[in-house]
């Protein structure tokens, strides 16, 4: 399989995004194909190596990141993060989510936080998904926290970002509920102070450099960045630039959750190392426990999680799902980047477009042409 024959797959609907990019990596050999433009009526051919928005596509390279540290011995996955981020010790959780979000009816946490909470993001705090009103949630909006698109310069900087959700009560009890996302906003603060360093740093030091994922960071390279954009009931319209991109500078807050910005390539190579047992990167163990679902049967029933990840579970920053053509994991990006592994194959592949919100019938058309060639072999 390779990318032309995904990209082929597509079929009509390519017609509903400016350009798409596809990679795959099997059994080692990477190959991309691009089709399309980098805007709406544009005549500007969208490259392969273009540098786009990873959003979510973020939170799995923070996982592996942190599955480092634990090896080093600088975290550990039953520890409370209290030692790290004091600033969340002796949480409070809420009685009702429906409660007042100033003086709410509250019980003390059973347990503090752990580093797996958040990898598994059973931290107790994310998003409500058809559960009602939550006033607590529209606190956190009303602070500043991100519940929004990736904005690398609409959040303050980590100590700031921890002392204002430390204002907060919690929604759930520490491991009790799967709720996205913010889980992973607390986790790059941990990581960045068990590193003793910035998040961008140990980031690169750690995961980017070693795998030659040199496009990947916090700040995009200009030279190869193309516009994003924002479907409504109109059509498209911009979301972010290139000459007046948020991604062109630092941000004070190197977000966890879906603050970099890189390739199609650079993906692949992520997702290969954890098809190649680590690469010697992580332990064979630590990619085991990755891409396993950590999840309860209640917990993947519960209306979050059923909303976020397709009927199946969770990992260590992944989304795990049984399919016909044995397991896949991986997870996409709401600025429409799709990764996905099936390592019964030794099969990943990717899908980058730059269109918010991720559109269905181009990632439903890529994993359909991706899982009938695999079930037919």
């Amino acid at each position: 399989m390779h990318a032309e024959d995904v990209l082929a797959g597509l079929g009509a609907a390519v017609a509903d995004v400016p350009g798409v990019i596809v990679g795959v990596r099997r059994r080692g050999v990477t190959d991309l194909a691009a089709s399309g433009v980098t805007e709406p009526g544009g005549d500007v051919a969208l490259r392969p190596d273009a540098v786009v928005r990873l959003s979510s596509n973020t939170k799995p390279l923070v996982a592996a990141l942190a599955l480092c540290l634990v090896a080093d011995g600088l975290l550990a996955l039953d520890e409370p993060i209290d030692r790290l981020v004091p600033e969340l010790a002796d949480r409070r959780v809420l009685v009702r989510l429906d409660g007042p979000a100033i003086d709410p009816d509250t019980v003390p946490a059973a347990r503090p936080i752990t580093v797996e909470d958040l990898l598994t993001m059973r931290m107790g705090f994310g998003h409500v998904v058809d559960e009602g009103p939550c006033p607590t949630v529209e606190r956190a909006v009303a602070l500043g926290l991100g519940f929004g698109p990736p904005d690398p310069h609409g959040l303050p900087g980590p100590d700031e970002w921890i002392a204002r959700f430390a204002g907060l009560p919690l929604l759930d009890q520490p491991g009790a509920a799967w709720r996205y996302e913010l889980s992973f906003a607390v986790l790059g603060v941990v990581v960045a102070r068990a590193a003793g360093c910035g998040l961008a740093e140990v980031l690169t030091a750690r995961i980017l450099a070693p795998l030659g994922m040199d496009a990947t960071g916090f700040v995009a390279d200009p030279a190869r960045l193309v516009p994003a954009y924002l479907r409504d009931d109109a059509g498209l319209r911009p979301f972010d630039g290139v000459a007046d991109s948020r991604w062109l500078s630092p941000p004070a807050f190197p977000d966890a959750r879906g603050g970099l910005a890189g390739t199609a390539e650079d993906l692949l190579r992520f997702a290969g190392m954890l098809l190649d047992d680590g690469g010697g990167l992580l332990d064979p163990a630590a990619v085991a426990a990755m891409t396993t679902d950590r999840l309860t049967p209640a917990q993947r029933a519960a209306p979050g999680a059923a909303a976020f990840l397709d009927g199946g579970g969770w990992g260590f920053g992944v989304g795990v799902v049984p399919t016909a053509a044995g397991p896949r994991y991986g997870w996409a990006g709401g600025l429409g980047t799709l990764w996905y592994s099936w390592p019964e194959h030794d099969l990943a592949a990717v899908l980058v477009t730059q269109v918010m919100p991720p559109t269905a019938s181009v990632f439903a058309a890529f994993t359909r042409t991706i899982e009938d060639a695999l079930a037919g072999q």
